[in-house]
């Protein structure tokens, strides 16, 4: 005889049935946006599966076993919709703003820096999408091809149509790898700079372009296995950094002007400018001071371009002669000045190499700076002195810049944490943080089993830690921008590139230097509880949702109370949500939330959404 069962059992099965619901929704919308993204085919059947996917049980979960009044306080609590904004805001960078760029002095490019919006001049509205938006092309053809309706713009077809960067054709920007520097191709140039520098063994990974155009040289280096940090300002030539991204390169928004780069010391294994117009030789070497900084020991720094060579090119470039050795010799007197060693120069190439320990005592002595921690540099000026090298004993150290090949350097002990130089961290943490992330990473793939399936590109991790969440992913599909908060307890994105990986500082109260749109998948683990007295929950989300693309998925990883009121909040973001349990099971506090940005895009004749 059938029976009604006890209240206890029916909560248990309607939890099940709802979660299991729940997780096929979610499920069903990724592969949805999979599907209509060109991955695969059956566009219609994909689109079908959608709309039958009820989504709003997401709404309705249980959470009277393990949330309390509070949650349910926060579920109950009215959702407040967010509007979109104007079409004319399709590609807003509210801290690279050209308007309120233009009031700042021009000296040194310090209206080409971060200058970003007072409270009351921020937008609390959902940027939109260009109309004919779509997911970008899968990488590596990425690499080659962009939807010109995801960043239509055409000046650079133009501007730049004799040097190869760029061209225009049948609705879709076609990128040849050429360049100013590297008429034959950026892989050709690579090539040229690989006869010198080791970048066929792994000893060298991480690489700075500055002033990086379109970033084909960034591009192409990931034939070699290395990942370069591609940076340019925000100016006349339009959407350089935007393509960069489109194309799945990493890049942001930045200039050498007056503050320091954000990145630590020792960061890079090569450093590069081709044609970059950054006037090295200016106020007393203060840039190529700065590079010293970031570039690891026995890191490789090249100019390609102006004034190198200026003796056969000066006619060609339309300068004088007297000014152009000029700005040489005084490049040349501060690579001295840094003991920076001269490996070659060719064409129009030349390549210096940093000292794996200080200058010796018979050379002139450069000013050295006085800061105690060169790697505190958010909105630090930059200075004319030379960062000393750590202190340091015996020759296995990081002073000597030993380097490992990049696939054993992903896992080994970086040398910050096996020299505890990072108090509080230590070896057995270090490993401990791996074994952590590889299961987390194991249990986001069973919910978005798409996670490594070339759909994301573009990854970024909001509190990066020690870069645990990007080693575990690790697949030549991808590549994370590893960001290390500002107000973090412990500054360890030394440690993330010591792994070969790359990352930024940033402060999250303000808006990240990147066009909108240029993230696939975000991950935010203990962000709102790391920023829960700094600034509000609203502005975090908004800015997530500004550089996320439609049907972008983001990964919060944070306290039950806390992601219950992240739910509520992008309740009225147009994103799909679904809450799940830690790995470790149910008992757990920290549980982690899955959402996914809906695809809409603006209305250009009604300044509203579709």
């Amino acid at each position: 005889m059938a029976t009604k069962g006890n209240p206890g059992d029916q909560r248990t099965r309607r939890s099940l049935s709802i979660a299991v619901a729940s997780g096929l929704c979610l499920f069903f919308y990724i592969l949805g946006a999979w599907k209509r993204s060109g991955f695969g085919k059956g566009d219609s059947i994909a689109l079908e599966i959608t709309r039958r996917s009820d989504c709003s049980i997401l709404n309705n979960l249980n959470y009277q076993t393990s949330g309390g009044d509070v949650i349910l306080d926060a579920l109950k609590s009215e959702i407040k919709e967010f509007k979109p904004c104007d079409a004319n805001f399709t590609d807003y960078t509210p801290c690279h703003d050209q308007m309120r760029a233009m009031t700042f002095p021009r000296e040194n490019m310090i209206y080409r820096e971060r200058h970003c919006p007072p409270e009351e001049e921020k937008l609390h509205c959902l940027i939109p999408a260009p109309k004919g938006y779509t997911t970008p092309f899968p990488w590596p053809k990425s690499r080659d091809y962009v939807p010109y309706a995801n960043a239509p713009y055409k000046s650079l077809t133009v501007e730049k149509a004799v040097q190869n960067w760029i061209q225009y054709e049948a609705h879709v920007f076609r990128f040849p790898g050429g360049g100013t520097q590297f008429p034959h191709g950026a892989g050709a140039y690579i090539n040229q700079l690989a006869s010198v520098i080791p970048m066929d063994n792994g000893m060298v990974r991480t690489a700075l372009d500055t002033g990086c155009g379109v970033a084909s040289w960034g591009a192409y280096l990931f034939k070699k296995n290395v990942i370069a940090m591609s940076f340019a300002p925000r100016d006349s030539h339009e959407a350089q950094v935007q393509f960069a991204l489109e194309r799945g390169v990493p890049a942001i928004i930045g200039v050498l002007g007056t503050i320091k780069l954000p990145y630590p010391s020792r960061a890079f294994d090569m450093a590069h400018c081709s044609r970059c117009l950054i006037p090295w030789g200016a106020n007393d070497g203060m840039y190529m001071m700065e590079v010293d900084r970031v570039l690891r020991p026995g890191g490789y720094w090249v100019l390609s371009g102006p004034p190198i060579n200026w003796r056969i090119n000066y006619q060609e470039w339309q300068r004088p002669k007297e000014e152009l050795e000029e700005e040489q010799k005084k490049i040349e007197d501060i690579a001295k000045l840094l003991c920076w060693e001269k490996k070659q120069e060719f064409g129009e190439i030349a390549i210096w190499q940093k000292r794996t320990n200080s200058c010796p005592e018979h050379a002139v002595q450069p000013t050295i700076c006085h800061s105690t921690n060169p790697d505190d540099v958010w909105y630090k000026r930059m200075e004319a002195c030379v960062t000393p090298y750590p202190e340091s004993s015996g020759a296995d150290d990081i002073k000597r810049g030993v380097w490992k090949p990049f696939r054993e350097r992903v896992n080994a002990v970086p040398p910050r944490i096996s020299s505890g130089s990072i108090p509080g961290v230590s070896v057995e943490a270090y490993l401990e943080d791996n074994r952590t992330w590889k299961k987390h990473v194991n249990g986001y793939k069973r919910v978005n089993k798409i996670i490594d399936s070339g759909r994301y590109r573009n990854i970024m991790d909001m509190s990066a830690g020690m870069g645990g969440f990007a080693a575990a992913l690790d697949s030549p599909k991808l590549w994370v921008m590893n960001v290390m908060p500002t107000i973090a307890e412990k500054d360890t994105l030394g440690v993330i590139y010591e792994r070969g990986l790359i990352g930024i500082y940033h402060d999250w109260c303000e808006a990240f230097s990147t066009y909108p749109r240029t993230y696939d998948l975000i991950h935010a683990n203990g962000v709102f509880s790391l920023y829960k007295d700094k600034c509000t929950m609203e502005d975090i989300l908004l800015e997530m949702d500004r550089i996320l693309r439609p049907e972008g998925t983001v990964i919060f990883r944070d306290q039950l109370d806390v992601l219950v009121n992240v739910k509520r909040v992008v309740g009225g973001m147009r994103w799909n949500t679904k809450l799940v349990d830690h790995e470790d099971g149910p008992l757990i506090t920290e549980k982690v939330l899955f959402a996914v940005k809906q695809y809409w895009v603006a209305d250009d004749e009604t300044n509203t959404s579709t």
